[in-house]
């Protein structure tokens, strides 16, 4: 602290130079809101900008890196989620099916399809050649 004029220390309200180091300054505005009321506060600027057109968007490459990005982090902090063989199947399904309706699903030559088929044959009988 500077001397005043006089060579005397100045004067601090008692008590100012403890309490400013003890306690942080207290949030305002969107950090200070409870989780629930900013993600309500950007779930309207996130449609506002889809109707307005400026919203991202994501090329399915960018989709791509930012769905393995997410599921690599719930895998490493243990918060994804565990599919039972059911709800797989029918995840796949879904997902084949929209793909189809968009016109983005695979297009399968006959010998990926004739492997696909003996793949999944197989899966079914136990991994056994035999035909039943």
């Amino acid at each position: 602290m500077r001397p005043t004029r006089n060579g005397e220390a100045p004067e601090e309200p008692q008590g100012a130079s403890r309490l400013a180091a003890a306690t942080p300054p207290k949030p305002r505005g969107f950090a200070a809101m409870d989780r629930e009321r900013q993600r309500e506060i950007a779930r309207k600027g996130g449609r506002a900008a889809h109707e307005k057109g400026s919203a991202h968007q994501f090329s399915q490459e960018e989709a791509r890196s930012a769905g393995r990005k997410g599921g690599q982090e719930a895998h490493a902090r243990g918060t994804a989620h565990q599919f039972t063989s059911d709800e797989a199947r029918i995840a796949g399904r879904k997902g084949g099916q929209a793909a189809h309706r968009k016109g983005t699903a695979h297009k399968f030559t006959q010998d990926e399809a004739r492997a696909a088929g003996r793949k999944g044959g197989e899966a079914s009988h136990g991994g056994s050649n035999n035909t039943h």
